[in-house]
C-alpha cells in the first residue's frame, strides 16, 4: 500500500507518500480500507518531531478515519467485510489501509457521506470526554470554547447547544464568528479586538463561564482561571499558546474551581473504548437525528497531504480538513 510517511522531521515537504507494508489485523483488530482521513494539529507536531506515536502504533500520522472494513482479525464479532465504518486511531490514519482495535471502530451515522465522516472520530471523542465525561458540562450552563471554528471548536458548540448549555467562543474573524453563530453559539468573541475575561464577565452577569474548553494552554492559563465561575471546570486539550504557565492557586481556591489537562492519542485502549461507547451511545442519534453534523471545511487528496498541513497551519480554515483517498471512493 502507499501511506504518508516521514523520512525526517521538518516543513510540511517532509511529508513523503510511499509504498510500505501493508498492515495485517491481530487478535481484536480490523484492517479497514481508507476512503478518508482528517488532519489535526497533533498530526503537525507530529511531522515537526514534537509528538511521536504511542508505543506499538502506526509511525504514520493520522488520528482518525472513515472507509470500509478489508478483514476482520481473530476475536471480532459485529464488524463485516464492507461495512462502512469511521475510526479513531493512535496512528496510521494518512494511508490506504489502516488496523484499528474493534473497540475504536463506529458505524458511519445515518446521513453522513462516508467521506465526511473521517472528520467525525477525533473531535467528537475530544469534546465528549473532556466537556462531558470529565467537566460534566449540563444544561443551562455556559461553555468558553477556545477557537470555535475549528474542528474541535465546531462540534463543542453543537454538542453543547443539544444539551440545553450557552455557548461563548472565541475566533480570529468575523467570517469564523459567523460559522459559529451559525451553528448556535450565543456569545461570540473576536480574541484580536476584545478581552475574554471582560466579555464572558459582562455577557454572563459577572458569574462565569461554568466549563472552559482551551487549546492555548499557558498563554490562557491566568485569563482561563480568572473567567470560571464558582465550581468552574477549566479542559486544556491543547499547548498552541506554550507549555508553562502561572496558576493562581488563591484564584482557584475561592472558586472552588478545576483544573483538567489531557491527551487522547496514548490513553489505553480500554479508557478509549469506553469513550468511543459513549460517543456512540449519546452522539451518534444526535449526528443521524440531524442535530449535530461535521464542519469541513475542503477535502484534498491523500497524496497531497503537505497542502494539507499548510492550510491548517495558516488558520484560514473552518473546521476540518480532509485528505481523500481518490481510488478508494466509490
Amino acid at each position: 500500500m502507499y501511506a504518508i510517511t516521514i523520512p525526517e522531521a521538518g516543513g510540511p515537504e517532509a511529508l513523503v507518500w510511499a509504498e510500505v507494508p501493508d498492515p495485517v489485523p491481530g487478535e481484536g483488530e480490523v484492517l479497514v480500507e481508507v476512503v478518508a482521513s482528517a488532519v489535526n494539529r497533533a498530526d503537525i507536531l507530529q511531522r515537526q518531531g514534537f509528538y511521536n506515536p504511542p508505543p506499538g502504533a502506526s509511525p504514520y500520522p493520522g488520528l482518525e478515519c472513515s472507509g470500509r472494513v478489508a478483514a476482520v482479525g481473530t476475536g471480532v464479532s459485529g464488524w463485516n467485510i464492507g461495512d462502512e465504518v469511521c475510526a479513531l486511531l493512535a496512528g496510521g490514519g494518512y494511508a490506504e489501509k489502516v488496523v484499528v482495535p474493534a473497540g475504536q471502530l463506529l458505524p458511519v451515522p445515518e446521513g453522513v457521506d462516508l467521506r465526511q465522516a473521517a472528520a467525525l472520530p477525533e473531535v467528537v471523542c475530544t469534546v465528549w470526554s473532556n466537556v462531558f465525561m470529565i467537566a460534566h458540562l449540563r444544561p443551562g450552563e455556559t461553555l468558553l470554547v477556545h477557537g470555535g471554528s475549528s474542528g474541535i471548536g465546531t462540534m463543542a458548540i453543537q454538542l453543547a447547544k443539544a444539551v440545553g448549555a450557552k455557548v461563548a467562543v472565541t475566533a480570529g474573524s468575523k467570517e469564523k464568528l459567523d460559522t459559529c453563530a451559525e451553528l448556535g453559539a450565543d456569545i461570540l468573541i473576536n480574541y484580536r479586538e476584545q478581552d475574554f475575561v471582560a466579555e464572558i464577565e459582562r455577557a454572563t452577569g459577572g458569574a462565569g463561564a461554568d466549563v472552559i474548553l482551551d487549546n492555548m494552554g499557558a498563554k490562557y492559563l491566568d485569563r482561563n482561571v480568572r473567567t470560571l465561575a464558582v465550581n468552574g471546570r477549566l479542559a486544556i486539550i491543547g499547548m498552541q499558546g506554550g507549555i508553562k504557565g502561572e496558576l493562581n492557586i488563591a484564584t482557584l481556591l475561592n472558586k472552588r474551581a478545576a483544573v483538567a489537562a489531557t491527551s487522547l492519542r496514548a490513553r489505553p485502549l480500554s479508557e478509549k473504548t469506553a469513550i468511543v461507547a459513549a460517543v456512540r451511545e449519546h452522539v451518534w442519534p444526535l449526528i443521524s437525528g440531524g442535530r449535530v453534523r461535521p464542519v469541513v471545511d475542503r477535502e484534498i487528496p491523500m497524496e497531497e497531504a503537505p497542502a494539507a498541513h499548510r492550510v491548517v497551519e495558516e488558520s484560514g480554515h473552518i473546521g476540518k480538513v480532509l485528505l481523500v483517498v481518490e481510488h478508494n471512493v466509490v
